[in-house]
């Protein structure tokens, strides 16, 4: 009967343990910051493409390379910025700039970049920096 149990408990737990070692896991994780984060960074998530093309995993730690494109724009250059995430329970985290030690535009530190390559904002998209 103890051994039942025992198994019975083992099952619910694995059950309860969300597997989030994917990239959907993921890119939920970014846009949930950056939506979080929108009065400050003035940027549209819902006029946006997010893809992650890179991820790896390592225990509770998640690193990945999203890019981001204006929805409808497919001949734009995307803007790729990595991002250094923690698991928090059943879901991933991105780590703040003081945290990860990045330089991702979109985590509140340091400056933006001058202009993007080619020299022209997505329609749209808010000044950078000083022009």
């Amino acid at each position: 009967m103890k051994k039942a149990i025992l198994v019975c408990a083992v099952v619910l737990l694995a059950a309860c343990s969300k597997d989030i070692q994917n990239k959907e896991a993921v890119r939920q994780a970014v846009l949930d910051n950056l939506r979080a984060r929108a009065q400050e960074t003035g940027l549209n998530m819902d006029g946006m493409d997010v893809d992650v093309t890179a991820v790896s995993f390592a225990k509770d730690q998640a690193r990945a390379t999203v890019t981001f494109r204006v929805k409808g724009a497919a001949q734009q250059q995307p803007v790729r910025v990595e991002y250094l995430l923690d698991r928090q329970s059943n879901k991933w985290v991105v780590r703040s700039k003081g945290e990860a030690g990045g330089g991702s535009p979109h985590d509140g530190g340091g400056p933006p970049p001058a202009a993007p390559p080619g020299g022209a904002l997505p329609p749209g998209h808010p000044p950078l920096g000083k022009q």
